[in-house]
C-alpha cells in the first residue's frame, strides 16, 4: 500500500459576504487541494487555504512546498509504515504547516479507507456528531446583532464573535447590541488585537455589565504568552489560546505557564493530524480542555478537522462553520451539516468522493 502519486489543484470559492476579522478581510475562499493516490487505486483528500495572516503560507508556497520538496520524499512510501512516513513528512521541512496538513490529512484519509473505517472512528471515535458554532464577522453594532439573530433562527445557539479592531468601547458597543438581541451562548475572538491590559479591561467590564461572555480566545498577540497568562489570571471569564499554539512544543509552554484556560488546535496551525493529536493528548493530561477550529476552507479542510475533533474525548468545543460561509459547496461529499449539528455519512476515510471541476482553477 505505497503511495503512488500526490497532485496538487487550486479552488476558489466566492463568500456569502465579506468575512473580517482583526487580522483580515475576506470576499474569496482560496485552497489548494492535495489528492493522493495509492497503489490500489484510492484517493486521499487533503486541504491547505493560504491563511498569510497567521501560518505564513500562500498557494504558491504551499503548492512548492508540497510538489516541489514533500512529495519526491514521501512518493513510494508505504502508508502502512505511518509512523515513518509522518515522521519523513514533519520533518521534510520546517514551518509550512499549511503544506504538511494538507498532505497529513490525505495519508490519513487512505489509512482509514485502509481499515474500512471513517477517520473519526479509525482515530479513537469519541463522538458520532456535533454542534459548531457560527461566526459574526467585525461590522457595526446593529450590523452584528442582526447577524446574529438570523444565525439563531438558523438553528445555531452558539455564536463566536470577532471583536479587536478599533477601540476597546467599540467592541463593547458590539457585544452589548449582540447580547441585547439574543441569549445564545457567545465566545469572542480577539484574534490577537488587544493588549494584554486593554483585555483584562474589556473582559472585566463585561463581567460586570453581565454579558455573560463563555470564553475569549487569543486576546493578545501570539508571542506574548506572559500577556496571555497575565490576563488568564486576572479574569474569571476562560481564556483560550489559539494563535499562541501551533505545536506540541508550543503547547507544553502554555500549558506549564497556564497561560490559558483552554487551546484551540488547528490542523492548519499544527501540521495535520499527527501533531494535533499529541496537542490533544498533551492539554488532557493538564486536564486543559480543547476546541478545534479552522481556517476559511471548504468541506475538505473541514471534514479532516471534524473527524479529528470527533476521535478525542478532549475536544469539547467546535468551530466548522466554515463550509457555511461559502456561496456554494464544491466538495461531492465529506461531513454533512443539518444547521449547526455535524454529523458523519458512515462511509470509509473522509468520505468525499470528488471535488466539482468548475471550482478547480489549474490542475
Amino acid at each position: 500500500m505505497k503511495i503512488r502519486s500526490i497532485e496538487t489543484f487550486r479552488v476558489r470559492v466566492p463568500l456569502k459576504k465579506p468575512f473580517k476579522t482583526a487580522l483580515r478581510t475576506l470576499t474569496v475562499s482560496d485552497s489548494v487541494i492535495v489528492k493522493i493516490t495509492d497503489e490500489e487505486g484510492r484517493n486521499g483528500y487533503g486541504e491547505a487555504p493560504p491563511t498569510h495572516v497567521i501560518t505564513g503560507d500562500s498557494l504558491s508556497s504551499i503548492e512548492e512546498a508540497v510538489n516541489g520538496i514533500i512529495a519526491p520524499k514521501c512518493i513510494g512510501q508505504s502508508l502502512l509504515h505511518r509512523e515513518s512516513l509522518l515522521h519523513t513528512l514533519n520533518t521534510s521541512m520546517v514551518r509550512n504547516t499549511s503544506a504538511k496538513a494538507a498532505v497529513d490529512c490525505a495519508i490519513h484519509d487512505l489509512l482509514a479507507q485502509h481499515a474500512g473505517l471513517p477517520l473519526y472512528q479509525f482515530l479513537g471515535g469519541a463522538a458520532d456528531s456535533f454542534d459548531t458554532d457560527y461566526t459574526v464577522s467585525v461590522n457595526e453594532p446593529d450590523e452584528m446583532a442582526a447577524d446574529a439573530v438570523q444565525f439563531k433562527q438558523d438553528g445555531f445557539s452558539v455564536l463566536k464573535i470577532k471583536v479587536g479592531i478599533g477601540a476597546i468601547e467599540d467592541d463593547l458597543k458590539r457585544i452589548r447590541a449582540i447580547r441585547e438581541k439574543t441569549d445564545c451562548t457567545l465566545r469572542l475572538d480577539a484574534n490577537q488585537g488587544w493588549t494584554a491590559k486593554e483585555a483584562v479591561y474589556a473582559i472585566s467590564r463585561m463581567e460586570d455589565e453581565g454579558l455573560n461572555i463563555e470564553l475569549v480566545e487569543q486576546p493578545v498577540k501570539a508571542h506574548d504568552l506572559k500577556g496571555l497568562k497575565y490576563v488568564t489570571d486576572h479574569t474569571f471569564t476562560p481564556i483560550m489560546a489559539d494563535e499562541s499554539v501551533f505545536s506540541p512544543q508550543d503547547a507544553i509552554r502554555v500549558l506549564e505557564m497556564r497561560a490559558a484556560d483552554l487551546i484551540n488546535i488547528k490542523l492548519m496551525k499544527a501540521g495535520g493530524i499527527h501533531q494535533a493529536m499529541t496537542i490533544s493528548k498533551l492539554a488532557e493530561a493538564y486536564d486543559i480542555p480543547c476546541m478545534t477550529g479552522s481556517m476559511i476552507e471548504t468541506n475538505v479542510g473541514i471534514s479532516a478537522a471534524a473527524h479529528f475533533a470527533a476521535s478525542q474525548r478532549n475536544i469539547t468545543r467546535y468551530d466548522f462553520d466554515a463550509p457555511l460561509l461559502l456561496a456554494e459547496d464544491i466538495v461531492n461529499g465529506g461531513v454533512e451539516f443539518d444547521k449547526a449539528r455535524m454529523k458523519f455519512s458512515g462511509a470509509t476515510g473522509l468520505g468525499i468522493e470528488s471535488i466539482k471541476e468548475h471550482a478547480v482553477l489549474r490542475r
